[in-house]
């Protein structure tokens, strides 16, 4: 047998060894169950971390669900994991408590011991360790911040940053180990960005060209800043030369640029302003050379940037020559010829085209004065002088006259790293002996000399030896100097990514010192490679074309610049070394100027800012107001010595005079005063340092021989009302002073003297919070015991009448108070009947009705005679209470009636009193009949009374869609009933449904069974949400007693209420309850309170449904709307649902169908039950379950779809008035999940110019990829050659054919759909897409206009036209004098 050794170094046999080994594999494999089995079962400790180490990140949480014996050690290594940081790099401290340090990162001791939690949630705070941000753990691959930046196979993000919360568009961007604080820690690259304040990437951008411009730096260097005559917040190449040290000194990510616009003269609203780099670069150069004037850097401009050109017409029938020579600081080149429809290809060809000349023949004949005639001529231009820095303008902004727009012209341009400007200069004026020039008058630059003389003329100019001054060397010389000295090196390329109404600008720059691209977007700097400068050509592939920018990246050149190619010249960037002294004395007193920010943000840390007020003696009597910061080790009377400064006290009145006391400016009184503390310190005396105080200070003054009173704290301020009973009338109030320790006697004698009443006789109510009411009549109770506080308001009466006796609870003086201080007015417009034939009522004795017309053969037990029934009753029960109350009123009242009778045969039929004594019939006993009449009545009704009637008709406010409501709801009375059991519709006065006239229906303020209760809304029940009026009993849970409801007849002004709308204007105590409120509401509208439905009214006129019955009115206020309509008032947890027909390919997708209710719990599957009988019968919409489907409904547009065995309010948030989309199925439902997305699909075919019916796309996920095949599938379009773009505005998205290639962003660089620039994160998403490779349609001029014509009426009738209103753009301008001076008459 084989013998081997095992573990202890014996030999055992071979098979041995084998069970051994397995033995000890079970063994490990059992720990490890059981290790896990008992973290399952061990509590876990839930660790939220915020990363306050940059603004971008302090709103993200990592959240860790830890065992709770995990060590520190490992808590921080999981975090640096999850955060993308390097371990020990950062400090973890507690987030609620920031009195405890940090966390030990190298500490053994469990989760536990440490003082976390189990169950709850522990907050900590990641920040920085030692001042120093956390470095950025790199992987392998390099993609964060490693140098697989440099290699260029990887494709890279030279484009716009992404937002906040968002992926960038290239594997850089996308990859696990990306975190944005790569982008906020200064770049490994060495530079350092700039701020974008709000829309200034354009000046961003100049501003690191000109600093990446060795020249142009050095120069601004070299220049030394004069103090003595410049203000040096006003002085531009100050502010630029402060920048430039910044950006090559600072170890910050990235600089502020407020200090240059400053300098600039602009405020904070230029920043929010969007201009042309171009643009910018002319006006900043402007202000330079105006700023340098008389200073060696006076011509630096020039020197650098500026060249000549001849601008010339030639006679070719004698040569005879007119010229005149311009500068340029840049040369525009043209990307498509006006009226043309191929672009240029590259920045050579548009050169050529720049200098080519054009023939003035025909009618533009150039007149010659040699020859004295009209002759043919050419016209052109000629290049005489290269600047050493060549800028090149590519204008990609362009006006299309036919829509009237602003476009970009996206078109590819190709330029050369390495520009050779040789073959564009023209000598065929050095060849001919016939040019001559003639004189223009009054030019500086223009001449009447041959080609020699006018070689001798520029060989005098000052700016000849800067550059190439082609002109001023002979043509030996010119044939002879060699080629390298016209050739320019590219160095900068400023992009622009957008359209013509707004995008972003970027730069990529090279640096001189190594040769390296890099990109400097805004803060973002980061190296870039030759094919990143590549892709910003623009255009895309295929043929040009007149569209050929539709189908172009919107990120391309805008502005190139160029470096000539001369060793002699070429300069370098000085190093720090080599600064000049002035430069460095600069650099010194930058730091100086960070360390000062430092300790002033200590200092800040340290002062108190509060509010302060001063009454100023002489300037004016209104409350001064200023701003005190006091250091908290300032003591009180040097803070008073400050505050007299501040406000400008010196000289008017003495600061012996002056005291700061405590001021409480919203109620206006004065808390305390400070006696004895003027050595206190400021931050002892206030509290501490705090973002903000409950109290201001006020600096009080005396004249000299006043002495200042003392103010305690217990003082308080009180306005007093003064109540007459006999005019029912209260004051405005009188301010007056008391002390917290007054009593009720002292406090009348106080008052007596303000307001001159008797205080014997004197009643004082306070009102402790809002119309809580209380009588202070116990003489020694002080103030502070009948519970005054800061602010008080009393009532005061004085009178010797007998309302004295009467318990205040009784008294007039209480309710003359408790009305005012809860009674609101209200405007209730009352439910407009629909038009029908008048029954004709013949009452009977014991309530019981008859129809007296002819042929009058129903069942008297009939919903429809019932209904009439209750009409009459509610009258006659009316009328009997008015009766207990006054005989003589309800007598007037039968008589002088304000709203319609029913119509009666004969005056002798109509009821008296003793008839409707007998009437006295319970609402609920009415509805306990209508209930049996509608379960026997057959044919489809149902048997709960509070559920809809069959076949009622639509009002015409239900068939406009536009309403948000309807006048009779669908789960109401039928049509055939609705005009017979209400009031007629006749026109007339005003009348109550109950025969009533329009005196006041006053309730009693409290039953016998609430007698001795105060409050008498503390009865109502608590309100949990809808709820039933009426118990499970069938008993009124309204209150047993009434508040104030007072109705009177009212007219609308307007005559809205013509046609039978009635109105009502209700005064009412808004401590009542909706249910009450009802109640008292059923004599006008003539049906029970669960047969209407009250909606409130706003100011646009949009109307919402109160539905929870136990709340009361406080809500609204004095002269709110109401309108009343008929329908049933919903039970608890239902809400009323409006549903919306959605019709994706229709002119108009959204279509009004019908109201219903949905109750809480309901699942989507049994609401789609109960609405498929109600469009069966109002909609005529047959539909099978499986063949629609329920969505969600945001205004127009369509959203999440709700799958059948959702549970409302559960899985689907559902509210008051809520909408929902109802979608027709063309097949069977293909979303089975929420984890599926729903997106709306539309092909664009410019072929045809027109867009594609809607089709609906199901994803499983938000892979762009995953969208990019459907669409393939759907349209047969090659996956390579599929682009698409998010619809922008509400639903349908629509856009004319004519501006979709322009207006939309087109293949976006993102692998998401839920990321910026998309954002599809629910269903009901616009995508269009387009085959990138199909050819737009060739249209004639009359074609395109007739096209835009047809576009325009089909977006008008739709409603997605948006009138074009382009921004207004505020002028460029930079002001030397430090800001712009305003027309004082200028609006």
């Amino acid at each position: 047998m084989e013998m081997v050794p095992s573990e202890e170094n014996q030999l055992v046999p071979k098979e041995g060894m084998f069970w051994s080994c397995r033995q000890s594999i079970f063994d490990e494999m059992k720990k490890r169950f059981s290790q896990i089995e008992n973290a399952a079962e061990e509590p876990r400790v839930l660790c939220i971390v915020q990363d306050t180490t940059n603004a971008k990140t302090v709103n993200e949480r990592l959240t860790l669900n830890l065992p709770a014996s995990t060590t520190l050690s490992k808590l921080f290594e999981d975090v640096a994991h999850k955060a993308s940081y390097v371990n020990g790099t950062f400090d973890l401290a507690w987030g609620k408590t920031g009195d405890m340090g940090s966390l030990d990162p190298s500490s053994e001791m469990s989760l536990t011991e440490s003082g976390f939690e189990p169950g709850k949630r522990n907050f900590l705070q990641l920040t920085d360790k030692d001042g120093e941000q956390p470095q950025i753990a790199s992987d392998e691959s390099g993609t964060a911040g490693s140098s697989g930046l440099d290699d260029s196979s990887q494709e890279r993000f030279i484009g716009p940053l992404p937002r906040d919360g968002t992926v960038g568009c290239s594997s850089d961007y996308s990859s696990p180990s990306y975190s944005y604080s790569s982008i906020l820690n200064k770049s490994d690259t060495g530079y350092v960005g700039l701020v974008n304040q709000a829309m200034t990437c354009y000046l961003n951008s100049l501003l690191q060209t000109l600093f990446m411009t060795p020249e142009f730096r050095n120069a601004l260097y070299n220049w030394e800043f004069e103090e003595s005559e410049e203000d040096p917040v006003t002085s531009i190449p100050y502010q630029l030369q402060r920048l430039f040290l910044l950006l090559q000194t600072s170890k910050k990510r990235a600089i502020e640029t407020t200090d240059v616009t400053r300098s600039f003269g602009w405020d904070s609203s230029e920043a929010w302003q969007q201009h042309d780099v171009q643009e910018l670069c002319r006006v900043m150069f402007d202000a330079l050379e105006q700023k340098w004037k008389q200073t060696e850097q006076a011509d630096l401009i020039n020197q650098l940037y500026q060249g000549k050109l001849k601008d010339y017409v030639r006679c070719l029938e004698c040569g005879y020559e007119s010229w005149r020579i311009d500068t340029y600081l840049d040369i525009p080149l043209v990307i498509r010829p006006f009226g043309a429809s191929q672009a240029y290809s590259s920045v050579e060809e548009a050169l050529q085209a720049f200098v080519q000349p054009e023939t003035l023949d025909g009618a533009n004949q150039y007149f010659c004065e040699r020859c004295k005639k009209k002759c043919d001529a050419r016209k052109g231009l000629r290049f005489l002088h290269f600047p050493y820095l060549l800028t090149l303008q590519l204008k990609r902004f362009d006006f299309d006259y036919t829509t009237m727009h602003r476009i970009k012209l996206n078109d590819r341009m190709s330029f050369p790293e390495e520009l050779d400007m040789g073959p564009f200069i023209d000598v065929e004026d050095e060849k001919s002996p016939q040019t001559e020039s003639c004189t223009d008058s009054g030019a500086e630059n223009e001449g009447s000399c041959h080609s020699d003389q006018m070689s001798n003329d520029f060989s005098a100019d000052d700016g000849v030896d800067e550059g190439i001054c082609l002109d001023s060397a002979s043509s030996t010389e010119r044939v002879l100097k060699p080629k390298s000295s016209l050739t320019f090196e590219l160095f900068s390329v400023m992009v622009h990514s957008g359209s013509a109404a707004g995008g972003h600008y970027y730069a990529c720059i090279k640096s001189f010192s190594d040769g390296q691209w890099y990109s400097f977007n805004d803060q973002h700097v980061s190296k870039i490679t030759q094919e990143d400068i590549r892709k910003t050509y623009g255009g895309s592939s295929g043929s040009r074309g007149y569209y050929s920018s539709a189908f172009a990246s919107s990120t391309n050149a805008y502005m190139l610049i160029y470096r000539l190619k001369d060793p002699s010249r070429n300069a370098k960037y000085l190093d720090c070394d080599d600064f000049p002294e002035h430069i460095k004395h600069l650099v010194q007193r930058e730091k100086e100027s960070e360390e000062q920010e430092k300790r002033q943000r200590e200092i800040e840390r340290n002062t108190c800012k509060i509010k302060l007020f001063c009454m100023h003696p002489v300037k004016t009597m209104a409350l001064m107001e200023n701003k005190l910061e006091v250091h908290k080790d300032k003591t009180l009377r040097e803070a008073t010595e400050m505050a007299y400064k501040l406000m400008e006290l010196d000289g008017v009145v003495p600061l012996d005079c002056c005291r700061l006391v405590k001021y409480d400016e919203f109620h206006e009184y004065l808390e305390r005063s400070y006696e004895g503390e003027d050595d206190t310190p400021m931050g002892l005396l206030l509290g501490g340092v705090k973002s903000s105080y409950m109290f201001d200070l006020l600096l009080e003054t005396r004249r000299p021989e006043q002495i200042f009173q003392p103010y305690k704290p217990g003082e308080v301020m009180v306005k007093v009302h003064v109540v007459d009973l006999k005019t029912d009338t209260i004051a405005p109030p009188v301010s007056i002073r008391a002390y917290l320790n007054q009593s009720i006697t002292e406090f009348k004698q106080l008052i007596a003297q303000a307001t001159e009443l008797s205080a014997e006789t004197m009643r004082v109510v306070l009102e402790r919070c809002y119309n809580d009411l209380r009588l202070l009549y116990v003489p020694n109770k002080t103030l502070k015991a009948e519970g005054f506080f800061r602010s008080n308001k009393v009532f005061v009466e004085s009178s010797e009448s007998p309302d004295h006796q009467v318990t205040f609870t009784d008294s007039l003086l209480w309710k003359l108070l408790d009305r005012h201080g809860n009674t609101i007015r209200l405007f209730v417009s009352l439910p407009v009947q629909s038009p029908g034939t008048n029954r004709t009522i013949c009452p009977k004795v014991g309530g019981d009705t008859e129809e007296c017309s002819e042929g009058s053969k129903g069942n008297r037990n009939s919903v429809e005679a019932i209904l009439e029934e209750s009409t009459e009753k509610l009258k006659n029960l009316s009328l009997q209470q008015q009766q207990g109350s006054s005989t003589s009123d309800s007598q007037k009242s039968s008589d002088t009636s304000d709203f319609e009778h029913i119509e009666s045969p004969s005056p002798s039929q109509e009821p008296d009193s003793s008839v409707s004594a007998v009437v006295a019939v319970d609402n609920r006993e009415l509805e306990n009949r209508i209930r049996a009449a509608s379960g026997g009545s057959g044919g489809g009704t149902y048997s709960d009374p509070e559920t809809q009637f069959p076949g009622e008709e639509r009002s015409d406010s239900e068939v406009n869609n536009d309403r948000s409501t309807s006048s009779v709801d669908s789960d109401i009375l039928s049509s055939s009933h609705s005009s017979d059991t209400l009031c007629n519709a006749d026109s007339g006065p005003i009348q109550l449904a109950n025969g009533l006239d329009s005196h006041s229906i006053t309730s009693s303020r409290r039953s016998k069974a609430n007698e001795g209760k105060k409050e008498t809304w503390d009865t109502a029940e608590e309100d949990s949400g809808t709820d039933s009026e009426y118990d499970e009993n069938g008993k009124s849970k309204a209150e047993s007693y009434y508040l104030y409801f007072r109705a009177e007849p009212y007219a609308q002004e307007d005559g809205s209420g013509e046609g039978g709308q009635k109105c009502v204007l209700v005064h009412v105590d808004k401590r009542i309850t909706l249910s009450a409120f009802k109640q008292n509401l059923e004599p006008f509208v003539g049906v029970t309170s669960t047969q209407f439905k009250v909606f409130r009214v706003y100011a646009n006129n949009q109307e919402f449904e109160s539905v929870r019955l136990n709340e009361t009115l406080s809500s609204f206020s004095d002269d709110n709307k109401v309108t009343i309509r008929l329908g049933r008032a919903l039970k608890k947890g239902e809400y009323r649902v409006k549903v919306y027909q959605l019709l994706v390919n229709d002119a108009e997708p959204c279509k009004f169908l019908v109201d219903t209710v949905f109750a809480k719990g309901m699942t989507v599957k049994q609401s789609k039950e109960e609405l498929m009988p109600q469009l069966k019968d109002q909609c005529k919409l047959d539909l099978n379950i499986d063949k629609f489907r329920l969505r969600k409904k945001t205004w127009k547009n369509p959203g999440t779809v709700f799958l059948d065995y959702h549970v409302y309010e559960e899985d689907i948030n559902i509210s008051s008035n809520w909408e929902v989309f109802l979608e027709v199925l063309d097949g069977p439902e293909k979303m089975k999940s929420m984890s599926q997305l729903a997106v709306l699909t539309r092909r664009w075919t410019p072929a045809q110019m027109k867009l594609e019916p809607f089709q609906e796309v199901v994803l499983e996920s938000s892979s762009v990829e995953e969208l990019k095949e459907k669409l393939s599938e759907i349209s047969g379009i090659p996956l390579e050659n599929l682009e698409f773009a998010k619809g922008r505005g509400t639903f349908p998205c629509d856009i004319s054919v004519l501006e979709i290639h322009q207006d939309l962003d087109w293949n976006p660089k993102v692998s998401t759909l839920n990321v910026w620039p998309l954002y599809i994160c629910d269903d009901g998403a616009v995508v269009f897409y387009r085959d990138s490779t199909e050819e737009p349609m060739e249209q004639s001029e009359d074609e395109r206009n007739e096209l835009m014509k047809k576009e325009s009426s089909r977006l008008l009738k739709t409603g997605h036209r948006v009138s074009y209103s382009p921004r207004k753009e505020k002028a460029l301008k930079i002001y030397l004098d430090g800001g712009p001076v305003k027309d004082p008459g200028q609006d």
